[in-house]
Order: C-alpha cells, then structure tokens, then sequence
C-alpha cells in the first residue's frame, strides 16, 4: 500500500496516547509520510486510530464519506474495531507499507428523524455500529411501529430499539440478546431492548430495506442515539427512518488475526481456546 500521506487520530484528554501519536508522525516522516495528527484531510491515503472502539467510531463518518482505509491501534479497553495491539503497532504498520493489506469494506448506516408530516428534523447521521432509540431509565416502556419498507413489522413494547450493522452486533446488539453477523454481511439487524412479549425477537433485514420506527404516544421526549452520540430527542408520532449509507467504511485488517480469533478473545469464548487448524484432508 502506498502511503504518502497519513492521519493520525488520538483517544481525547489522553496525554499517553497524544505522546504515542507524536512518537507515531516522527517514524511517518522518516518514512518519507506526510502525517498529521487529530485531522483528517480529503487528500489522505491512510488513518491511524490510536485509542479504542469509540476513538474510531467518532471519525467513521468522516473517513467513510472520502473513501479513506482505517487501521485501527488498541490503546483503549475491549477494541474489536481497533484490533491491532499496542505492541504490534509498528510492525503491522511496516506490514501494510511493504506487503500489501486486506481491506474491508463495513457497511454503515444513514439516519434521519422526521416528524409526523414527513419534515426533516436536520441533517441525517451516519453510523458504523448502531442507531438505539433509548428511553430514560425512569419512564415506562415505549411503544415503537416498525416497517421494512412499506410493509409492517410488529409494535413492540420495549425500552427500546437497536438497529445496527453486522459490525455493531457485537455491541449493544450482543447486550441486548441479537446475534453475531459477520462483518461480511450486508444486513441490517432490528432488536428490541427488553420486549414485554418475549416472542419479540430480533430480525435480520435486506440491506436495501429502510427501516421506520415511530414512537407511540404518550410517550415522548425518548432518546436517538447514532454510535454512543445524541443524535435528537424523538417526540410523540415523530419518525426515525435507517437505510444502508451509500459508502462503506474502508477497515485494514490485521494481517494476522481471523475474526473468531478476535471474538475467541474478547469475548473469552472457550476460556480463550488458541483453536486448532481444520485438517488436510477435509480441505481437499
């Protein structure tokens, strides 16, 4: 891969991982990169993610919208987005200069929140892992109308609703009891947050569905949230309407880690089973 120039996007009030980043431009420049830290510039050919998930969620948008490829360094907690380990960051970094990378392409999502007369209540948003419809732990459970395209879902009774990428299903979609999609799906997953009826459970949708939800009275005032953000306050009879977004985000995958070997360990599936390779003669 050839990289001219480089971003590099530090975790907020961390002066650790600002230091990283200064230490991270310096071995840029003696490569002959341009790099700068905390922007992101059009013209870009790579940005690197220093911190966790949420470092990278915040410029997912922005990185989807002018087709720059994210890798993402683990300074934060769990990283199942950023999945490069601290200790193998220059040596992942020497691998996507001289060898080559997988790139992935993660589909992402468009909101926007209407009111009951079809009028935007302002520009949509765009999300990598999910948009939630959230009530405050205090009022009552919601009452939600869904549609896939024209055609009715179901009302759910709820605290509220995940709708979220095969990347997200392993965020709050995983919490709330929705599977795992691999990130090589296109789909759009719908999972109610606590449903009073336990038959509400959750569905996987067409990439080309847009999906409606609108809230019920008396409820009113609940929460929009796009990836960990406040996206709006959705009143009474307003519509929240998701479809995929017209690009992808462009992830560099570690060279040396396969998706279940990252679920294997953040998850802790099989008490971190190392897994052993399918034999031979079952490959033939």
């Amino acid at each position: 891969m050839h990289i001219r120039y480089a971003g590099i996007i530090t975790r907020k009030d961390s002066p650790e991982v600002l230091r990283v980043g200064r230490e991270l431009a310096d071995w840029c420049q003696k490569r002959s990169i341009k790099a700068e830290l905390d922007r992101i510039d059009p013209e870009m050919d790579m940005l690197t993610i220093l911190g966790g998930d949420g470092t990278l969620l915040h410029v997912a948008d922005q990185a989807a919208r002018h087709g720059i490829p994210v890798v993402g360094i683990n300074l934060g907690n769990l990283g199942f987005l950023t999945e490069v380990a601290a200790e193998e960051m220059y040596q992942a970094l020497e691998e996507i200069l001289n060898s080559g990378v997988s790139l992935e392409e993660r589909m992402m999502l468009r909101a926007e929140l209407l009111d009951e007369n079809g009028e935007s209540a302002g520009p949509p948003m765009f999300a990598l892992n999910e948009v939630v419809i959230v009530k405050s732990s205090t009022e009552p459970m919601m009452r939600l109308g869904c549609w896939a395209d024209r055609e009715y879902i179901t009302t759910y009774k709820a605290d509220g609703l995940i709708i979220s990428t095969p990347t997200g299903s392993t965020a709050y979609n995983l919490s709330a009891g929705g599977p795992i999609a691999h990130p090589e799906l296109r789909t759009i997953l719908v999972t109610p947050i606590c449903p009073f009826m336990l038959e509400s459970r959750p569905v996987l949708l067409s990439p080309r569905t847009r999906v409606t939800a609108q809230l019920a009275p008396p409820s009113t005032n609940v929460k929009i949230m796009v990836d960990g953000r406040l996206g709006w306050t959705m009143r009474a009879n307003d519509f929240l309407s998701i479809e995929a977004a017209a690009k992808p985000l462009r992830l560099i995958s570690s060279p040396h880690k396969g998706y279940f070997d990252i679920l294997r360990n953040k998850l802790n599936w099989g008490g971190r089973d190392p897994g052993y390779p399918l034999p031979d003669v079952i490959m033939t």
